[in-house]
């Protein structure tokens, strides 16, 4: 009699301790899935321009399996992911092609958009190109469009998101400074970086307050960039690649995993 009560003592205490592994194991689980459906907006910093292993179903908008959106989703394994992030798109192609997939089940939205609106391209192609007072001057363009035109094109789009997924959590990405300062660095002059990485915070102080004016997350990655920007050494960033003009200036695979993909994690 004493040894089966012992047995059965023994017994209800494995049971317990069970029950609190597999309890702590199933809400493990589920803090790992993300409620309702993952979308992915926005331009090449998002669909992963740079990182390589392109989806072929994605042609020209070059999606990457290596992208922080696809990192995220694989990790977390929301009820339903859609990615629509495509390289070039500016605010007015998130709006014209990129919202279908939204809709009141969204939990979650990423998006970042503004740096091709801004000129990104026409800036990177000045400062390489030209003296140092033609590229500050193709910079000042730029702030004088991110003061007067900027606002409310993202507005329009994060206008947009609300409308079509009211219960999404939306984040929205900036973009990192590119350039290391105070190195010997090939290529362009001190001068011309400074004023780079002066205009990326212009373009991410912009983008963040619009953001903030909707009630969304910013997401900076200047934090996780420093330390791996051009210049480094120890480089996330694409130099300019004549071999690949489109992958120039872009975040590598490491700088999606390592720079954008832990600032979503603690945002979203």
């Amino acid at each position: 009699m004493r040894r089966s009560r012992f047995a059965a003592y023994v017994g209800s205490l494995l049971l317990a301790a069970v029950t609190a592994l597999t309890g702590a194991t199933t809400a493990q689980a589920s803090q790992l899935a993300a409620p309702g459906g993952y979308v992915a907006l926005g331009d090449s910093y998002s669909s992963g321009v740079g990182a390589g292993g392109y989806l072929s179903a994605s042609g020209d908008c070059k999606r990457s399996t290596k992208a922080y959106p696809y990192l995220w989703a694989a990790a977390h394994s929301p009820s339903s992911f859609d990615f629509i992030a495509c390289s070039g798109a500016r605010t007015g192609d998130v709006l014209a092609s990129q919202l279908t997939p939204l809709s009141v089940t969204t939990g979650l939205v990423s998006i970042s958009v503004g740096g091709n609106d801004a000129g990104f391209a026409d800036v990177m192609t000045t400062c390489v190109l030209q003296s140092d007072s033609a590229c500050l001057s193709r910079i000042n363009t730029a702030k004088a469009y991110v003061d007067s035109t900027l606002p409310g094109k993202l507005d329009g789009v994060y206008s947009a998101i609300r409308s079509k997924a009211p219960n999404a959590r939306v984040v929205v990405l900036g973009y990192p400074r590119f350039y290391k300062l105070g190195t010997a660095c090939l290529g362009l002059s001190e001068t011309k970086r400074k004023a780079i990485n002066d205009a990326a915070d212009y373009l991410d102080t912009a983008i963040a307050k619009r953001a903030a004016n909707f009630g969304y997350v910013f997401g900076d990655v200047r934090t996780t960039f420093t330390g791996h920007e051009l210049c480094s050494g120890s480089s996330w960033l694409h130099s300019l690649n004549l071999l690949n003009i489109g992958e120039s200036y872009h975040p590598t695979a490491a700088g999606q995993s390592g720079g954008y993909l832990p600032v979503l994690n603690g945002l979203a």
